[in-house]
């Protein structure tokens, strides 16, 4: 019996592999990496009308699509309705829709959508989360299992940070400029299993990944001007390394070193654009026109406090207090952008023991960095991509690639090969090489956020307006 009980688990575990090489369950696949099966075989010259083997129409949304099984999920907003799709992966036809029901919208950046965070799924089911609308999970056939609503979170920006299935829950980082958490929630219920405050952090957009150091599994989240490792069965605060950007907006990434290589850009911390402002008690004499203590919007001239106004009030009260403002000019002063790497094993405070290198070139603002081949590629605003060595950090080539807008995808890679897109459209396709080539580029015509999914030797990529699939 014990046997037939071994070899079972073994078939299972086999099974678990396949199933888990086969998928891309969350944004940028398994576990955040942004690669695409090892062996996969991918096709270089992909567009509008190369390699196509099908296309669909969806409603807008920037969430990238989640891929398990025979199924794709992905979100949007279709007529003032937000929803869930599931989709065919073999025809791209949709399978069902479903509604998150909401009161009203939040608000949301310019640029932003009502649909920015990526679904996750497994075999079972699919969590999405719709900002302070709530995160919601359905099964397989789009049945709804459970729901948790939130919010509503202080932040003008909307929410960005995506869920993940792990396991047996769901993993959800929220920052915003108040209520700030990291939690941990049963799949199967719901329930909480642990929550942890972060109401030290302001807004920021990273989701978490996994990092399995020495049997214990950490929850990594980089957020402002440090990076955090919580026990992934607890939810306790286990090692930080901090010096980093006073906003961060892209995810680490764990590399086949089993190194951490994060990433963090926030203007004003480049080194030769630093933002600094005076005191508040120098300021509030000649602002405080009411003396009331505080300083109110109409009360600050143009410049850097009042541009972002609604971030440094973070209680939304319409005022600014002392506290806030001071603690917006301490992130100014010590916020940094800069790539860095981070060594297993770290306890408490790290940063001197396990901060490996920085790399303050170069750094982008929303695209995650990706690690391929031993060397990794960041995407910067403007069309610059570069590619450093893990271990030194030292930049190896930077050159201009044909999508020259702003970068809210990130790379992915596969088949030696990366793939970037723009928020134009304009795709490019390079060698995952020290010195990477150009090999391919492309125009969609349309607006692109999200991050394509690769699955199965197909690239699944989502423009503003549709969903393609590419194969040989």
């Amino acid at each position: 019996m014990r046997q037939l009980i071994g070899a079972l688990l073994i078939a299972l575990a086999s099974v678990s592999s396949i199933n888990a090489a086969d998928a891309w369950p969350r944004f940028r696949g398994l576990n955040g990496s942004g690669l695409a099966a090892a062996g996969s075989k991918l096709p270089t010259e992909i567009g509008p009308d190369k390699h196509v083997v099908w296309k669909v129409a969806l409603p807008p949304g920037h969430s990238s699509p989640a891929v398990v099984g025979d199924r794709i999920y992905v979100t949007g907003e279709r007529e003032q309705k937000l929803v869930t799709i599931s989709l065919d992966k073999l025809s791209g036809k949709i399978l069902w829709e479903q509604e998150a029901p909401h009161e009203k919208f939040e608000r949301v950046h310019g640029i932003g959508s009502h649909a920015q965070c990526s679904p996750t799924a497994d075999d079972e089911r699919v969590v999405s989360l719709f900002g302070s609308c709530g995160l919601f999970c359905y099964d397989r056939d789009g049945k709804e299992l459970w729901k948790i609503p939130m919010g509503p979170f202080k932040n003008e920006f909307g929410a960005g940070s995506s869920p993940q299935i792990v396991d047996d829950r769901v993993i959800l980082c929220q920052d915003h400029d108040q209520d700030s958490f990291i939690a941990a929630y049963d799949k199967q219920t719901g329930a909480v299993i642990w929550k942890t405050d972060r109401s030290e952090f302001p807004r920021n957009y990273c989701t978490p990944v996994i990092w399995n150091v020495n049997g214990q599994r950490q929850v990594v989240v980089a957020a402002t001007l440090r990076v955090i490792g919580y026990d992934f069965e607890t939810g306790k605060e286990l090692w930080t390394v901090r010096g980093i950007s006073r906003a961060v907006c892209m995810s680490p990434v764990i590399g086949g070193d089993n190194m951490l290589y994060v990433a963090g850009w926030a203007q004003g911390g480049d080194e030769a654009e630093r933002i600094s402002v005076e005191p508040f008690a120098v300021v509030k004499k000649d602002l405080d026109k009411d003396g009331n203590g505080t300083l109110e919007e109409k009360e600050l001239p143009e410049g850097d406090i009042k541009k972002r106004f609604p971030q440094v009030d973070r209680d939304k009260s319409g005022s600014i207090t002392e506290k806030e403002y001071e603690y917006f000019r301490m992130l100014f002063e010590q916020g940094k952008n800069l790539v860095i790497a981070i060594k297993p094993g770290a306890k408490g405070e790290a940063t001197e023991s396990h901060l490996v290198w920085k790399q303050p070139k170069l750094v982008p603002f929303c695209s995650s960095p990706l690690f391929a081949n031993g060397l990794i590629f960041t995407m910067k605003d403007g069309g610059i991509l570069a590619s450093l060595d893990a271990q030194t950090g030292k930049h190896l080539k930077q050159g201009r690639v044909s999508g020259t807008e702003d970068y809210y995808s990130s790379p992915v890679g596969g088949d030696r090969k990366v793939y970037v897109i723009d928020e134009e459209g304009r795709l490019t396709v390079v060698s995952s090489e020290k010195t990477w080539s150009i090999l391919h580029t492309a125009e969609f015509g349309e607006k692109t956020f999200a991050t394509p999914a690769i699955v199965d030797n197909k690239i699944y990529l989502r423009t503003n307006g549709h969903l393609y699939c590419f194969g040989e």
